[in-house]
Formats: C-alpha cells, sequence, structure tokens
C-alpha cells in the first residue's frame, strides 16, 4: 500500500513518518519510507533548486514543473518498484501537496494541475494522512526548527512565506480531504507526538487490514513492459 502524509510546515509530518515506520515494523510490515522533494538522486537535485533560501527567482509554473519532474523519477525509480515487491511506501508529502502550495496558494488553476497529472499518469496514494495545525503554530515551530539546524534553515523557502499563505494551504488541505473522505483522514496535529500518533495509529491498522482483506494493492503499477 502506498501510503503518504501531508500538513502545513511545522504540522509534524517528518517526526510521524518516522513513528508510523516504527509500528509497521512492530506488525512484521515492510516499508519504505520517502520523501517529496528529494526521494532520488535527481529529486535531491531539484530539491535545492525548490527550497533553499535565496537564488534566482522562480515563476509559480516553473516550480510546478519542477515538482512534477521529481515526482514522475520519484514514482518510477522509488514508489513503484517498492510496490511491485509487495513493500508498503510511506511518503512525506506527494501530490496533495502540488494541489495546495502550487495551486491554491501560487495561485495556478486546478485545470492545469489536474491535466498536467492525466498527462504524467499520476495515481492517487491508497490513503493519505492530513495533519492538520493552526499555521501559526506550525509555523512558529518549523521557524523554530530552522534557526537551530543549519540544513534546515537552508532550506526554508517556504517557511519564509507569509502567514495567509500558509493559511490559504491549509484550506486547500481541508478542502481536499471534503472531496476525498474514503482517502483522506484529518488528524489533529496538536500536543505531544505520542499523542498525535495515537489518532494516527487506528487509521493506519485500519487502512492495512482493509488492504490485507482485498488482497490487491490499491495503487495502480504500471506494466513496464
Amino acid at each position: 500500500m502506498f501510503i503518504t502524509f501531508e500538513g502545513i510546515e511545522g504540522s509534524g509530518k517528518s517526526l510521524q513518518i518516522g513513528l508510523a515506520e516504527s509500528h509497521l515494523k512492530s506488525r512484521g510490515i515492510e516499508c519504505v519510507v520517502t520523501r517529496e522533494p528529494g526521494g532520488t538522486e535527481f529529486g535531491l537535485a531539484v530539491r535545492q533548486v525548490l527550497l533553499r533560501i535565496g537564488g534566482a527567482p522562480r515563476d509559480p509554473m516553473s516550480e510546478l514543473l519542477l515538482y512534477l519532474a521529481d515526482r514522475y523519477q520519484h514514482l518510477r525509480e522509488v514508489i513503484e518498484p517498492a510496490l511491485a515487491r509487495g513493500l508498503t511506501v510511506l511518503s512525506d508529502r506527494y501530490h496533495d501537496a502540488t494541489r495546495a502550495y502550487q495551486g491554491a496558494a501560487r495561485g495556478i488553476p486546478p485545470d492545469t494541475i489536474e491535466a498536467m497529472t492525466r498527462v504524467l499518469d499520476i495515481p492517487e496514494p491508497g490513503g493519505t494522512i492530513l495533519l492538520d495545525l493552526d499555521p501559526a503554530v506550525g509555523l512558529a515551530r518549523a521557524r523554530k526548527r530552522n534557526a537551530s539546524d543549519a540544513a534546515s534553515g537552508a532550506e526554508g523557502r517556504f517557511e519564509a512565506e507569509a502567514l495567509f499563505f500558509h493559511e490559504a494551504v491549509r484550506r486547500a488541505y481541508l478542502d481536499l480531504a471534503c472531496a476525498s473522505p474514503d482517502r483522506i483522514r484529518i488528524v489533529d496535529a496538536a500536543g505531544t507526538p505520542e499523542e498525535v500518533f495515537a489518532r494516527i495509529e487506528p487509521v493506519l491498522n485500519f487502512w492495512l487490514e482493509r488492504e490485507r482483506g482485498s488482497r490487491r494493492s490499491s495503487f495502480p503499477v504500471r506494466d513496464r513492459r
């Protein structure tokens, strides 16, 4: 199964995906943890262009195309091969992030993004955990992290955006969840890491039991012949 973790900056995605990995392994479930951008060698190079502070201006459409290039490579190189081997894939961000950030917050029309989605044949994940948090709280968390960690600070381009940008991202995520309630589960990201994961765990267990019962992947792996 392919499971993605989404949310605004500072919502705790990286921490919760680590807890999810440990939980799955405790149940004997083999999994691959990855991220966007940067889940491949190609993606790491793209990540530097997309996230680093400063540098040349990035037009919203150019930004969108870079994210899609990273995703296309990520699918072919990491996600699809892992699913074909029967592994569970956990990804820190995926296509909903593009809809929220480049779509709602950057102003690219949804029809444009969905047209490109169809052209590139980008599939939806089997399940998405949306970590929902007040943008002011999340942004404060993220900026504090960036101030104490040089590597994170160097990739703080989105954390440097104004609060209204992150509010637009949050609204877009919640709208996506309302449109796809079977796939996207909203999880309150406030509280300790353990409290938040206690809300995630039953969702993961439900999805995995459903997947086991169906005896087939909910993610369409392409025939590469």
